[in-house]
């Protein structure tokens, strides 16, 4: 019986004590997605990326027209040509489709290295501020609302949103 009121008492005194040392916590909230879409880095980087994302396409979109040019000659002169004929012009087919199909997918790589090299700069800068928010108003935690999904709520006057923009100079 001692022994059950003992830990019954310890379990008491520590409840109080993790009580007392989460009630000094200060804590906060951002919205990256409305802090980041706010940044005229972002909107520069977003247009940066169009572009060269177009140059890829427009490349793909005239080999596209090539192939199905060369398709529709094929089978408007299949029934007339030779054997030999038709296997040379399959095979040209063939090749056009696996350059385009090579062209898309370094396509994607390059755009999304292209993506990650545009946009580290931008998403540090944003760490950057966040942090030296976090350290000025002496927040022991901030969360973001966005990243997880996690945060179903949060009261408005814990979003640090508004501070993070303030220290960018955002409206």
């Amino acid at each position: 019986m001692k022994k059950l009121v003992m830990f019954l008492a310890c379990g008491l005194l520590i409840g109080n004590v993790v009580l007392a040392q989460t009630a000094n916590l200060k804590i906060g909230y951002i919205n990256s997605v409305v802090l980041l879409s706010a940044m005229p880095e972002k909107a520069k980087a977003d247009s940066d990326l169009a572009k060269y994302a177009k140059s890829f396409q427009d490349q793909i979109d005239i080999m596209m027209k090539d192939y199905q040019t060369k398709g529709q000659q094929y089978q408007a002169s299949e029934k007339t040509m030779s054997e030999a004929m038709k296997e040379v012009k399959m095979k040209e087919i063939q090749d056009l489709q696996n350059r385009i199909e090579s062209i898309q997918q370094s396509a994607q790589e390059k755009l999304q290295t292209k993506k990650q090299d545009v946009y580290t700069p931008i998403l540090e800068k944003a760490d950057k501020a966040i942090k030296e928010v976090a350290k000025e108003k002496n927040y022991d935690f901030i969360f973001d609302q966005s990243a997880s999904g996690a945060m179903v709520f949060g009261k408005d006057t814990y979003d640090v949103t508004p501070l993070i923009k303030a220290k960018l100079g955002i409206k």
